[in-house]
């Protein structure tokens, strides 16, 4: 009940609808049509890869999240989908986690899901997320870190900045060139592993993306 709440006093501020809309119209929205299937497949590739098949919430990845972190004795991977992270990001990303504010995401991921296609959850993921270095969406970002739009980012760049979403502070080039490499590095097996890239095509991917 106490999760329920949480989602009604959230939409009770603004819609579901009226929020999405006042995300697309920023003028630095960018939509699906607008980017490259490079950094859509990398992107689904580490942060969700099952994103195209499942709902709201994927099963199969909570299982596992659950699985791993039982085997390593602490919660070292979670199962949140994009879908769940757009939820956040739209609603609740000052407010405190806890069991309520988890329903209410999870009520509100569903929402999503009924109401608007997988392509435009993606975009909507894409122009909230957060890149590190004060970049909020897939536009500040390509400008920021290569001075270039999105639709114009190389295979190398898109590998970089879908890596850099799970930590912001540790993952950014600015942050961290290093472990931004490594995330990379990590991107780019996934897309392998999901069948995005041959291991050849893998192979000639340089690390760093050419980072300015």
């Amino acid at each position: 009940m106490g999760g329920y709440n949480y989602y009604n006093k959230a939409v009770s501020q603004i819609s579901l609808e009226d929020k999405v809309k006042e995300v697309q119209s920023d003028e630095n929205f960018v939509k699906y049509d607008d980017l490259p299937k490079n950094l859509i497949d990398a992107t689904v590739a580490v942060e969700d890869h099952r994103f195209w098949e499942h709902g709201s919430v994927d099963i199969v990845s909570i299982g596992r999240a659950i699985f791993s972190n039982i085997k390593a004795g602490e919660a070292k991977e979670g199962g949140s989908t994009i879908t769940q992270q757009v939820s956040k990001n739209l609603y609740f990303m000052e407010d405190k986690y806890n069991r309520d504010r988890k329903i209410a995401e999870l009520i509100m991921s569903s929402k999503l899901e009924s109401n608007y296609s997988k392509e435009q959850i993606f975009e909507l993921y894409v122009n909230t997320i957060y890149y590190g270095n004060g970049y909020y969406g897939i536009k500040a970002a390509a400008n920021g870190y290569f001075h270039k739009e999105p639709k114009d980012l190389t295979l190398s760049e898109c590998t970089l900045l879908a890596g850099v979403p799970n930590a912001p502070s540790v993952y950014a080039p600015t942050a961290n060139l290093e472990l931004c490499k490594n995330r990379q590095a990590k991107v780019i097996r996934s897309m392998v592993k999901y069948n995005y890239l041959t291991q050849d095509e893998a192979d000639k991917i340089a690390l760093g993306a050419n980072f300015k």
